[in-house]
């Protein structure tokens, strides 16, 4: 029983670690990358947390001229101070002028004077009592002009959001275009390294019969230790754009990520006809849509600071429960009002406000005006790289044809003793940097295409 949960507890660790395996392993095709960094890049959430907090502030402002309901208590204490009243009599606590008083006054002195006698002082205790107030705005333009402003900094958020979601889409679609192509190169590297140590063993088996000379498997090694170098260096490469694409995903460092789209399959993307004959629309673009928002919250502003001169009211009403209170108590417990507050003189500081926010208006269209001729220029130029980047593409790839033709001539021609292993080592060479400079074509066309598509909205 015993050697049985043993093996129970080992069987549960293995089906545990193998499930911690799983969830940081990762295999991504670019759509799928792409959507999985909108739901975890770290940069994205806090971009929707600000969205969250725009609506709570929009909330925040509507409440302010909602009915406010506030309760509290309040406690004095007189230290049984004793207070003296004679009323109509010969007293000298309070001297009223009986020519001055009509019949309704006498009548509220003689109640007071039963009410407390006409020389008996009044002890002053202590008073607990329990207050409830509503309060309610009535009217006030910069209420209603600060609502209006916070829904169009909630616009602003979600359009940064946008932007934010774009700039990511980007960042992504990049680095998996880098790590294709860095894959792709290191392959060719493995390749022409296995290629040419079989070739570096044979010439030296030709050299050990007294056929070839030193010289060539000299110059062999030499070739095979710069391309050992050169695929180490490629390996480093990867690892370090693996780990800028973990942190652009939102992934744990220790996450192995596996590409499930090949070079060839996302250059069956390249779109050329559809870009080069896309119909922009400027208003479109996100950076544009921000600059309009941008403007529009400038308006707010100024109609913010221009309802400063306008009045506010505002009514209220209390209840004021005495649960302790003294004999002496004229406050009524129920009471109600209404109060008007109208600015008069600021010594110019809210005409001050008002030529500021004029002036953030006007700097605010000007910005507006820039961008728009920025995102004109933008798409001349980025239509010019990729014009550029497609004839380079399709020259590099007959460069590498052609290369390929003339190592595999070369190759043949060594074997059989026509031409000498620099011959051999310069051909590879040529070949290798054929390679590498078509695949550098296939990244910037691949990339100069994400930056139209981008620029359009397309990603």
């Amino acid at each position: 029983m015993k050697v049985n949960r043993i093996f129970s507890l080992i069987a549960l660790f293995l089906m545990t670690s193998h499930i911690h395996a799983q969830e940081n392993t990762y295999v991504l095709s670019l759509v799928q990358a792409r959507e999985y960094a909108l739901q975890h890049n770290k940069t994205l959430l806090n971009a929707r947390d600000n969205i969250v907090s725009s609506k709570e502030m929009i909330k925040e402002t509507i409440a302010q001229g909602l009915p406010q309901v506030n309760g509290g208590m309040d406690f004095m204490t007189y230290f049984n101070y004793e207070l003296e009243f004679n009323f109509m009599g010969s007293g000298e606590a309070i001297n009223l002028d009986p020519t001055v008083l009509d019949d309704g006054d006498y009548q509220i002195l003689g109640a007071l004077n039963q009410m407390f006698g006409s020389s008996e002082p009044i002890i002053m205790e202590n008073q607990l009592s329990g207050k409830i107030q509503v309060s309610q705005l009535l009217f006030s333009g910069q209420y209603w002009a600060g609502i209006q402003t916070a829904r169009v900094a909630r616009d602003l958020a979600d359009q940064n959001l946008v932007r934010s979601e774009l700039d990511i889409k980007e960042n992504i679609t990049n680095s998996y275009y880098v790590i294709l192509t860095l894959e792709q190169t290191l392959q060719i590297i493995d390749d022409n390294l296995q290629n040419l140590m079989t070739i570096l063993q044979h010439t030296d088996n030709l050299y050990r019969m007294g056929i070839a000379e030193e010289t060539d498997v000299d110059q062999l090694k030499i070739a095979v230790s710069q391309l050992k170098n050169t695929q180490k260096s490629l390996e480093r490469n990867i690892q370090l754009n693996y780990n800028m694409m973990k942190f652009q995903l939102g992934v744990a460092p220790d996450a192995k990520i596996t590409l499930a789209d090949d070079l060839d399959r996302v250059m069956g993307n390249v779109r050329t006809q559809e870009i080069l004959a896309y119909d922009y629309d400027i208003t479109d673009n996100i950076n544009y849509k921000l600059m309009e928002s941008q403007v529009l919250l400038n308006k707010k502003q100024v109609d913010l600071q221009n309802w400063a001169y306008a009045p506010t009211v505002s009514g209220y009403y209390s209840y004021t429960e005495k649960i302790l209170t003294t004999a002496f108590d004229l406050t009524p417990n129920h009471l109600a009002g209404i109060n008007l507050s109208l600015p008069i003189f600021s010594s110019g500081m809210r005409r001050s406000k008002i030529s500021q926010a004029k002036i953030n208006l006007d700097i605010a269209r000007r910005n507006q005006e820039i961008v728009k001729e920025q995102l004109e220029t933008q798409k001349k130029q980025l239509l010019y790289n990729y014009h550029n980047a497609l004839e380079n593409f399709n020259t590099q790839k007959e460069n590498v044809e052609v290369a390929s033709r003339v190592l595999a001539g070369i190759q043949n021609k060594f074997q059989e003793g026509l031409v000498s292993s620099l011959d051999l080592t310069q051909a590879n060479s040529n070949f290798l940097n054929a390679e590498n400079n078509y695949l550098s074509s296939v990244l910037t066309l691949l990339q100069a295409q994400t930056a139209l598509d981008k620029l359009y909205n397309l990603l």
